[in-house]
């Protein structure tokens, strides 16, 4: 697992300053996902591997400012990037892994995700570990603003079927690690799957 971790921080860091640059059209599709959460004022959500914070400010704005927004990052430059671009003001941005959460049991209505299944190194016992902090009913969000085949082309792969993000290989992984698939979206334009936690 060092050896993961490792890789994504150094993978990350060395992208983090331009990396908002180099996707400056995400905005809306990060907001239209955060939508989907159904997320109430005064509710708590996480960010999980929030990167730069571009969730940060949606999710500010469906928690109010009752509510508690908190970004964690494994990549101290992707976090540095946020303070920067002021996100920080938006939610509590804290040094982490999501294999190891600092936060108590249930303590969270929702967690927020882009990108980031593909970033596990053990997916199943990260997602369940997930799932501890998130109280029964609460919900998953695992996004990303391009879907499947629209991101295999851009990085110049074939799409497979064995892809954790194929729905057939998500929701048995999700149902594994406590979660139910209630929606699913892999479009050119976006990646969604929406999990609510199993009581």
């Amino acid at each position: 697992m060092a050896d993961d971790h490792m890789h994504v921080q150094e993978f990350f860091g060395a992208r983090a300053a331009d990396w908002d640059s180099r996707f400056p059209d995400d905005g809306p599709a990060y907001a239209a996902a955060v939508a989907e959460l159904g997320l109430r004022p005064g509710a708590a959500v996480l960010d999980a591997g929030c990167g730069t914070g571009r969730a940060l400010p949606p999710l500010r704005d469906a928690v109010g400012r009752d509510g508690t927004v908190l970004g964690l990052d494994l990549t101290p430059e992707m976090l540095e990037a946020a303070v920067r671009a002021g996100r920080g003001r938006a939610g509590a941005l804290a040094l982490g892994d999501v294999a190891r959460l600092p936060l108590r049991n249930a303590m969270l209505d929702a967690v927020f995700g882009a990108g980031l299944i593909s970033h596990l190194p053990e997916p199943e016992a990260n997602l369940r570990e997930l799932a501890r902090v998130v109280r029964p009913e609460g919900k998953l969000a695992l996004f990303h603003p391009i879907g499947r085949a629209a991101l295999a082309a851009r990085q110049g792969r074939q799409i497979t079927p064995d892809d954790l993000r194929a729905e057939p290989q998500l929701r048995p992984l999700l149902a594994g690690a406590g979660w139910r698939m209630v929606s699913y979206v892999d479009e050119d334009e976006r990646f969604l799957a929406v999990a609510v936690r199993e009581g």
